[in-house]
């Protein structure tokens, strides 16, 4: 049997463990959900004890379903959702805390009051983020404020501070390593990314002790082995880790400035290569570590914009209005109707993210009338997805002064080909799927993949790499300046205090 590459890629609702080939060929995946918390309106979190049993579960299952037998093993890739935060203790393993995930809200006012102090400048400057209770720093303090007995144990040194990527390292190794990639550790708030290092005045800032946090390395290269890993062997090398937004960049061969994908998940994610040049937004896009390749390497650096609700929209149509059984149905549902007949649906529901940054926007469903139909509510939610990111990509191409190359899709919904001709008309440019569009996990197998040798250059990736289907813009551009002019108006009703009484 051919060696093969594990990839564990840790989403928001779920771990997919799949396997690929040393020719970059995916052969099986499985996915396994884990239960969502949410404690109070805005809060979001998830019991790492859940998450890394989807992990364990999803080894099982990928050996059940492919040919492959552990022992074919011979790297490991991890990719995973960023800035969810958590604690964990070193001595026993186990979390401390519920993990505080990259939706919630929880710490608003604590961002707020920064902010009002001035703040945001510093953070900005060192970090290319904004001051949002998004990232990770916010949520370290919260947990450091509201976890019994933290102080001493910190004191002891008993006390782990990690994103998802470090929690799943940490369990691998039997708690051998407490590491972190650069494009991870871009996403806390608290790495200097022009020095690729945790910042002291950035942790005095959000009261966070740099000791606790994981040591930074290369998104490829080996940062540790397994051991005592129920269902593999001990020793194969962990050896590609970066977050799934920069994972799908890798993924999608966008090795070349100017390169951007678009990845539709829970959320949707922007992110265009800017190469080894770090550009400061001006239009409420974020600067983040694309990756690293090798110690001492240069960083790479990416602009991203984020819309925090977007394939979610579909599931709050499927659980709460239950218009739809199944989260593929939008798209019948949606074809069945021309258009949204005037129905504007702003999925804030968990605030709006770039290019906006509005943590206390909220959803809105508008401008129903007797004729509107689950139909209409099916299709505007899928205009909503797609003019989200068209925002974004007008945010962008404002910073970079220039307009970008085709854009590459990946993602679960990237499948709907009624949403993907939407985008191309809405973003007014030609729409790029690949043939593999389960991005996020390929990217993480190459990044390992590299770092043992597999492949020896990105050159010999993106031979891998083809194209499954484009899709060109059917739209003329005064529709398109009408379409976007009636969601900038439903936008500003969903803002607080913008258009409330519209």
């Amino acid at each position: 049997m051919p060696k093969v590459i594990l990839a564990i890629d840790q989403g928001t609702t779920g771990t997919t463990v799949a396997m690929m080939d040393t020719g970059g060929n995916l052969l099986a995946s499985v996915n396994r959900e884990f239960p969502q918390r949410y404690p109070k309106p805005g809060w979001v979190e998830h019991n790492p004890e859940d998450i890394w049993m989807s992990v364990l579960k999803g080894i099982r299952g990928i050996f059940k379903r492919g040919s492959a037998k552990p022992a074919d093993v011979i790297a490991i890739g991890i990719t995973n959702q960023r800035e969810t935060a958590l604690l964990w203790d070193t001595d026993s393993g186990s979390s401390l805390n519920n993990a505080i995930v990259w939706q919630c809200r929880r710490t608003t006012e604590f961002c707020d009051n920064l902010k009002r102090s001035g703040a945001e400048g510093l953070v900005r400057q060192k970090t290319g983020l904004v001051l949002d209770p998004y990232f990770s720093a916010s949520k370290y303090r919260w947990l450091l404020d509201n976890t019994p007995g933290i102080k001493s144990k910190v004191r002891k040194g008993r006390v782990a501070a990690g994103t998802i990527d470090s929690f799943l390292v940490w369990q691998l190794t039997a708690g051998e390593q407490h590491v972190t990639d650069v494009s991870n550790a871009s996403r806390t708030s608290l790495m200097d990314i022009d020095r690729g290092d945790w910042d002291e005045d950035l942790g005095a800032l959000f009261g966070v002790p740099l000791s606790i946090l994981p040591e930074i390395a290369p998104s490829s290269g080996v940062l540790g082995h397994t051991r005592s890993v129920p269902g593999l062997p001990d020793g194969i090398p962990i050896a590609g880790m970066a977050g799934d937004q920069q994972s799908a960049l890798f993924g999608q061969a966008c090795f070349h400035t100017g390169e951007a994908k678009c990845t539709f998940g829970t959320g949707s994610f922007i992110l265009t290569n800017t190469g080894k040049q770090r550009i400061q937004s001006k239009a409420g896009l974020l600067t983040t570590v694309a990756w690293q390749l090798k110690t001492g390497g240069p960083l790479y650096y990416a602009l991203e914009g984020g819309a925090f609700v977007c394939g979610a929209a579909v599931q709050w149509l499927r659980d709460e209005l239950q218009i739809i059984r199944n989260a593929a149905d939008i798209e019948v549902l949606a074809g069945t109707v021309s258009d949204s007949n005037g129905v504007e649906f702003v999925p804030a529901l968990t605030g709006l993210g770039a290019p906006h940054w509005d943590p206390d926007a909220r959803g809105l469903l508008c401008g129903l009338t007797r004729g509107s139909n689950r139909g209409h509510i099916a299709r505007a939610t899928l205009d909503a997805m797609a003019l989200q990111n068209a925002d974004i990509l007008i945010a962008m191409e404002r910073d970079l002064g220039k307009r970008l190359k085709p854009i590459r899709v990946d993602g679960g919904a990237s499948a709907n080909q009624l949403l993907m001709q939407l985008q191309a008309d809405y973003m007014g440019r030609k729409i790029i799927r690949p043939k593999v569009v389960e991005t996020t996990v390929a990217g993480a197998c190459f990044l390992a993949g590299l770092g043992v040798g597999v492949w020896n250059s990105t050159a010999d990736i993106t031979r891998s790499w083809q194209i499954d289907r484009e899709f060109k813009v059917g739209l003329s551009a005064a529709g398109r300046r009408e379409r976007l002019a009636s969601w900038q108006r439903a936008i500003a009703r969903a803002r607080t205090g913008e258009g409330a009484d519209g």
